[in-house]
């Protein structure tokens, strides 16, 4: 092999100047990740490993950009087999990359790779994402602290293309403290459905100043809160319990309580909204549908 770290790269004729012949080069002690590109077959071929030996192929200058760069952030997108680069100058064709000319800023970079920041990352996935998954995007970008939703905000003001108008409003809908992508498009069921923003991660305390519990969405002045329930709740026993106790300190505190589980999003969206906005005027809120504009986005089963 051309060196002693598995992860390293090289072509095939930096394999054939070190001695290794083209059947070894094809058997089992190696791996191909691209055209003539290859690595050890002890590497563990990750998203970052595969975003090196892309570049490799790729003309000077080029980065790691949109679905690839997002999900090496930290941030949620739709799977995609292939890897995406950025290319200054030129062009690239090779089997499983994607790459698109457009303008690089130097600079960014990602545990030594070159890569678009978040903010050029969301922007650059306007034009290919709707606007529920652009802002899941956001909400994730952000809760893996790679940008801000001031940032974003600021980043998408001057856009202007294919995608821009979508961009400007995803950045305007991106919150803090959303803790998973969920809890994201059941956000944006209820905003689109023209009800009232719900709070994002309102955390109450005791008359000492303790934490005492924390809502994913709710609307405090109503003592109203809306919770998404993955699966993992239910196959957790213990999760479970503590579920059910928190629950019965809900009740005896006066706190309205709508679960919504993943068919609720995905399949059953229109019961949702009417569940929701039934408790609301239950609690005294104004819950009332003012916007079909959510069935574009969540057209259920």
């Amino acid at each position: 092999m051309p060196t002693d770290d598995p992860s390293e790269l090289f072509s095939k004729a930096e394999a054939l100047a070190r001695g290794i012949t083209r059947g070894q080069l094809a058997g089992p002690r190696h791996r191909r990740l691209f055209t003539n590109v290859y690595c050890d077959a002890r590497a563990d071929v990750d998203l970052a490993l595969r975003a090196r030996a892309a570049l490799r192929l790729a003309p000077d200058g080029a980065v790691v950009s949109r679905h690839t760069a997002a999900e090496l952030l930290g941030g949620v997108v739709p799977p995609t087999a292939d890897l995406h680069l950025t290319l200054p100058t030129g062009r690239l064709r090779v089997g499983g990359i994607d790459a698109r000319r457009g303008t690089v800023t130097a600079g960014a970079r990602w545990r030594g790779i070159p890569i678009t920041s978040a903010e050029e990352t969301f922007a650059g996935l306007a034009p290919d994402l709707g606007l529920v998954d652009l802002v899941v995007l956001g909400d994730s970008l952000v809760r893996a602290r790679r940008t801000t939703p001031q940032r974003l905000r600021s980043s998408a003001s001057g856009a202007r293309g294919k995608g821009s108008a979508t961009l400007r409003r995803a950045a305007e809908l991106v919150r803090a403290g959303v803790d998973s992508p969920m809890e994201s498009r059941l956000r944006l069921l209820l905003v689109l459905a023209g009800l009232p923003e719900p709070v994002v991660n309102h955390v109450e305390y005791d008359e000492t100043g303790r934490w005492r519990r924390r809502f994913d969405l709710s609307y405090p002045a109503y003592r109203l809160a809306i919770e998404y329930d993955g699966r993992q709740h239910a196959e957790d026993p213990r999760q479970w319990e503590r579920d059910v106790e928190r629950r019965e300190g809900l009740d005896t505190d006066q706190w309205r309580l709508v679960v919504v589980l993943a068919k609720g999003v995905w399949r059953e969206p229109g019961r949702t909204l009417e569940r929701v906005a039934a408790a609301m005027r239950a609690v005294g809120a104004p819950g009332r549908v003012t916007s079909e504009e959510w069935r574009l986005h969540f057209p259920g089963r």
